[in-house]
């Protein structure tokens, strides 16, 4: 592409990821009250069956796994910190190399690279919203970047505003780079919140 496309507003990506993360939070209480409601329905019908009963807990799992998520798996937080310490800068290219399912989110191994230019790090990208899917047309336009890639950062959609967390794959593999970095980009990462691996998957004991 030899134009990039515009420039995205900040406020409209953070606001764009903020409505779908309270979306996502709106349908889960939802389904949780709908099962807490379900015994007392049934029981006001005359109906005391084993199945109902199985609700309350159902929801609880729902609620447990609801906070989960928002502790550890949520980035809009760090995400608004990187667009704030760092520029924008566009990338012509996104490769998507594979997606692992985890309990706080789907984890996408990307690559962002500007054609012409060879040696960009493999990345371990998450949605910030939590939202559990690989944004729609995210390989056809490239992609608006924030950050340093030693550290990680903010990868926008072109047209969507769907903004995803990005840390190098293999985060060993840039621990020099980042101990030598000089310390004006040591403190801009950590001003931006980035200077720490923040993929972190708690221990749950459930198979989904």
């Amino acid at each position: 592409m030899d134009n990039p496309p515009s420039v995205p507003d900040i406020t409209q990506v953070l606001n764009h990821n903020r409505t779908l993360l309270y979306r996502h939070i709106a349908m889960r209480l939802v389904l949780a009250m709908t099962l807490f409601a379900v015994p007392i329905a049934m029981r006001s019908v005359g109906w005391d069956a084993a199945l109902p009963a199985l609700c309350a807990p159902a929801a609880l799992l729902v609620l447990i796994y609801l906070v989960l998520r928002l502790r550890h798996g949520s980035r809009l937080k760090v995400c608004e910190k990187v667009l704030r310490t760092y520029p924008l800068e566009y990338r012509t290219r996104v490769s998507k190399k594979g997606t692992e399912w985890k309990y706080l989110g789907d984890v996408h191994t990307v690559r962002l690279s500007v054609r012409g230019q060879h040696g960009a790090p493999y990345l371990r990208a998450i949605n910030a919203s939590t939202v559990r899917s690989w944004p729609k047309g995210a390989e056809d336009a490239g992609a608006w970047f924030a950050g340093d890639l030693a550290f990680g950062g903010v990868m926008v959609v072109p047209g969507s505003n769907d903004m995803l967390f990005v840390q190098p794959a293999d985060w060993e593999k840039y621990e020099q780079e980042r101990d030598q970095a000089d310390p004006q980009r040591k403190a801009r990462a950590e001003q931006a919140g980035i200077s720490k691996l923040l993929e972190k998957e708690p221990l749950i004991m459930v198979h989904g």
